[in-house]
């Protein structure tokens, strides 16, 4: 396996800190761990290559060597890497090492899982309790979460004899290098299972429908992320439960248009209520609210309404609804309607409009005295 640069392999800068390499190399090994990509065939190889880059710059020596001639004397290639900190990966996946032999844990995490809430705005008003229905992996009842039929705990591997991975002495220029690569037996668990569960195929696990209890605070916004920590699938073996992570999704409401915790929306008024002014009703969120209306009242005023809007989402007072005012302009009128309006005009000082030839303004406009 050809090598590239053990810096870009971790992504770490060559000023890194050994802390810094480490916790990298941690990061990287269990992203790319076989058993965590099984449906992967390039997880193997690039977990390899991360392993070969954390044994040069984990090594003072090897380091210096390798930013000094930008190799190194040890092996370049090759099925594994070198022993010196191949453990740590096995701590890291399967629980430690035990004396005489490393003998590792099948213990395994159980995944995250993602779910969607669909949400109104009352229920933003109000927060919500509610449940959610998700596929979630639980404990296989048939094999009580070992794997094996009938309960049959797991077998130490005979071929790696626990330790999870197989040493092997190669003989090189330099001497003699010892090296490890993964037990494929047990794919580097160091535990197998003989005859697996006919329910749950040896998974320990089986997935089912169940049903999460939710409380949704009030003030949430769309597109928000609830996670519910160990409401995930179930660990295996002393694995940890994963996660449950809720997306919300709110529902937009044709009334209004939401702006964090302001509601605006709009509100259609007559010629006469926006010239003499006027009190309405209008729909809120969960209750009618009532609008004053000054006399003289302008199209495209904002007339606001405290306390109607929507709450935020740590608590506190409500935000404010803001009515658009739009003036309606009757499509027809009636010859009392021109008449008036005439009139209307007259004493207004106004210049009387021709009005449209052939419609009743006209007919009634255009007329000679």
């Amino acid at each position: 396996m050809p090598l590239g640069d053990p810096y870009e392999v971790l992504g770490v800068q060559r000023g890194a800190s050994s802390d810094e390499i480490r916790a990298a190399y941690r990061k990287l090994a269990r992203k790319f761990h076989p058993d965590v990509n099984k449906s992967d065939p390039e997880a193997e190889t690039k977990f390899k290559e991360i392993g070969h880059a954390f044994e040069i710059l984990s090594d003072d020596e090897k380091r210096a060597r390798y930013d000094q001639f930008g190799h190194t004397d040890g092996p370049t290639g090759g099925e594994g890497f070198q022993t010196a900190d191949f453990s740590d990966i096995f701590d890291m996946f399967f629980g430690g090492a035990q004396q005489g032999g490393r003998r590792r844990s099948m213990a395994r995490d159980g995944h995250d899982v993602q779910a969607e809430l669909h949400l109104t705005f009352l229920d933003v008003l109000n927060g919500l309790e509610t449940e959610v229905t998700i596929p979630r992996d639980i404990k296989c009842d048939a094999c009580n979460g070992t794997g094996g039929e009938g309960g049959a705990p797991p077998e130490t591997c005979p071929t790696c004899k626990g330790a999870g991975a197989v040493t092997q002495l190669r003989n090189t220029f330099i001497g003699q290098v010892r090296t490890q690569t993964p037990c494929q037996t047990c794919r580097g668990e160091g535990m197998i299972i003989k005859n697996k569960c006919k329910k749950c195929g040896g998974r320990a696990v089986r997935n089912e429908q169940v049903q999460v209890g939710l409380k949704v605070p009030p003030g949430v916004e769309d597109g928000a992320r609830m996670q519910m920590t160990g409401y995930g699938g179930e660990g295996v073996m002393g694995g940890h439960p994963g996660d449950l992570y809720v997306r919300l999704n709110v529902e937009e409401d044709d009334r209004f248009e939401r702006h964090g915790t302001t509601l605006f929306a709009p509100l259609n008024i007559s010629f006469i209520q926006a010239a003499m002014g006027d009190e309405v009703q209008v729909p809120g969120v969960d209750a009618p609210v009532t609008v004053e209306i000054p006399s003289g009242t302008q199209p495209g005023t904002q007339l606001g309404i405290k306390n109607a809007g929507l709450p935020p989402l740590h608590g506190g007072k409500r935000g404010d609804m803001v009515m658009q005012v739009q003036v309606k302009v009757p499509e027809k009128l009636s010859d009392a309607q021109a008449k008036a309006l005439k009139e209307f005009a007259e004493a207004s000082g106004d210049k009387i409009p021709e009005g449209h030839k052939g419609g009743i303004l006209g007919g009634i406009f255009g007329k000679k005295k």
